[in-house]
């Protein structure tokens, strides 16, 4: 009987630390048998060896920053037949896009002594803002468990059980304490997807938002919670300026936090 070809499956890198990629090398036992499941053909992480495509999928961490990753993600998507795209950078645009609020050119001119030779973008996208995906997975970094899940559905042909609830939701499951209410701690828990287990409140810290958005967040109540709590407006948009500050629901109450009190939304 002639051997069925296993999935072809390509990892790539865009403008990021590596720590989504580490994540799915984190997985060690299970590693073993997504390896044996699916061929990867492309994962710069783990091996120098390639092979040239087409992918049935391609996994792929960072923001588009430079001229080069508009280039490369076009050439990702036409190379794909599924698209994942994975971490807060893929999906957001990263703590990089922090840049989009602000001058790239005079951030240049302030680090490099010959800024001309600098090539980048004004801004940091995540790829969805270039090329369509199939899949986001949010996370700064990944959780494996998610990962996974989302990989035997490929496999699987079906549709990933991936939660969409706050982390909130987490917190009651743990028996955590709420930090607001219990000591007026800033926390974007209310708003942001599940994923990290709720690990910053179980050690009565607040969320730094590191999974995005959930599907439904009520960004502007936060922001009012927020002022009644005594922050100032700047410390209100620092908040929401972290991990996923360009994700549409924390920009835009990132802005709206710079309004006067009375203007909230």
């Amino acid at each position: 009987m002639p051997r069925v070809p296993r999935p072809r499956v390509a990892v790539y890198k865009f403008a990021s630390c590596d720590g989504c990629q580490l994540t799915l090398l984190d997985c060690e036992d299970e590693l073993l048998a997504v390896a044996g499941a699916v061929e990867i053909a492309l994962f710069r992480e783990a091996s120098s060896a390639t092979v040239e495509g087409p992918y049935d999928l391609a996994i792929v961490e960072g923001s588009v920053t430079t001229p080069h990753d508009l280039e490369l993600v076009r050439q990702v998507r036409a190379e794909a037949r599924f698209l994942l795209t994975i971490g807060a950078c893929a999906t957001a645009g990263g703590i990089q896009a922090l840049r989009n609020f602000g001058d790239v050119a005079e951030f240049a001119r302030a680090v490099y002594a010959r800024p001309e030779y600098i090539a980048t973008l004004a801004t940091s996208t995540p790829i969805s803002a270039h090329v369509p995906v199939d899949f986001e997975l949010r996370g700064c970094p990944i959780n494996k468990g998610q990962l996974l899940e989302v990989i035997s559905a490929f496999l699987g042909d079906r549709a990933p059980n991936v939660p969409t609830e706050s982390v909130c939701g987490e917190c009651k499951r743990r028996g955590n304490v709420c930090v607001v209410v219990a000591h007026g701690t800033p926390c974007l828990g209310p708003v942001t997807q599940t994923g990290c287990g709720a690990i910053c409140p179980a050690y009565h810290r607040g969320c730094y938002g590191c999974f995005g958005p959930q599907d439904t967040p009520n960004a502007p109540s936060l922001v009012r919670r927020l002022r009644e709590l005594g922050l100032a407006p700047a410390d209100v948009q620092r908040v929401f300026r972290t991990f996923n500050a360009a994700a549409p629901a924390f920009r835009e109450a990132s802005e709206s936090a710079a309004a006067p009190a009375g203007g909230a939304p």
